[in-house]
């Protein structure tokens, strides 16, 4: 049975809002996405690292209850569980703070054997770490060479900025393994000074042929190159936009692993085709933007489970 991987970074969220804090939930980008698809009953496995602590313990459970695969978790004893404060702003985006306690040795698990067409998810700082990159460029590498497809989400950020020319020979690298590339305008803009879709894909695609550019109400650009075409987002007062980018990307691999999309087809997919991924996609991401949840909540599963 074909499966998904997500490899990324856990934190615990704690959410401020006007000072106060309003809400601590399990995060990092991938560990969103994995959440939701496992919400999905799609077969997800996360792999990451997390402390033998109160709070690692905390989120493992929640991994499983949401019909998350934790076995490739690296639990770690000499550190502590990553934490993440975001502070939302008046439009409800957020900044970040991090604190950060890992072990001298990282990700020490046995890596889970890719075939061909199973889906893996990567992205943010977390594809880049310097302390991990041999392990997950390796990791990548392999599930390229046997037929996986691979999504890489970017998401860099301006704090990034005054390393990027240490970090963008990474990303590029990044790119040349990926199946397809999703990601911000504003990812876009930080890494090539890109201001358009059309800027980004000329930027990009001698990495990687297929292209999924976020504008945020402006809406979403796809470029192939068998199809360019532009797809409304929903227009909505959002509570938190935390987990808006990773759920988009859940929503995009819960469509392309519900209709069986194969990594061969990615580069040729149809108007029609995209509209299903995409419109998923922006379906989940509208309904994670309407409360403090990383994730779609079990209810919105339920209803979507019958509709795709």
């Amino acid at each position: 049975m074909r499966k998904i991987y997500g490899i990324g970074e856990t934190v615990l969220d704690i959410i401020f809002k006007n000072g106060q804090p309003r809400a601590a939930k399990a995060g990092g980008s991938v560990l969103n996405s994995a959440v939701s698809m496992g919400r999905m009953e799609l077969p997800v496995s996360f792999i990451s690292e997390y402390g033998l602590d109160d709070i690692g313990t905390l989120i493992d459970n929640f991994l499983k209850d949401n019909g998350v695969d934790s076995s490739f978790v690296h639990r770690f004893r000499d550190g502590n569980t990553s934490l993440a404060l975001a502070f939302l702003n008046e439009k409800n985006d957020a900044s970040y703070t991090f604190y950060k306690d890992f072990p001298e040795k990282r990700l020490d698990i046995e890596f889970p054997e890719i075939k061909k067409d199973d889906i893996i998810q990567c992205g943010s700082f977390y594809a880049i770490w310097p302390e991990i990159r041999e392990k997950f460029k390796k990791f990548i590498n392999n599930a390229n060479e046997n037929g996986g497809l691979i999504l890489y989400d970017p998401n860099f950020r301006q704090s990034h900025l005054s390393e990027l020319d240490t970090l963008r020979p990474l990303v590029i690298e990044n790119m040349k393994m990926a199946g397809f590339l999703r990601g911000s305008d504003e990812d876009f803009m930080n890494i090539f000074g890109t201001k358009s879709p059309d800027e980004a894909y000329e930027a990009v695609k001698g990495f990687c042929k297929c292209l999924v550019y976020t504008a945020n109400v402006d809406g979403v650009y796809v470029r192939t190159p068998a199809f360019a075409g532009k797809f409304p987002v929903q227009k909505i007062k959002p509570v938190s936009t935390i987990g808006a980018g990773d759920n988009f990307n859940a929503g995009m691999l819960t469509s392309i692993y519900r209709n069986n999309i194969k990594r061969e087809q990615m580069e040729t997919l149809t108007e029609v085709d995209w509209s299903k991924i995409i419109t998923t996609a922006v379906s989940f991401a509208t309904h994670v933007c309407m409360s403090y949840e990383n994730y779609i909540s079990e209810e919105f599963a339920k209803e979507l489970k019958h509709k795709l």
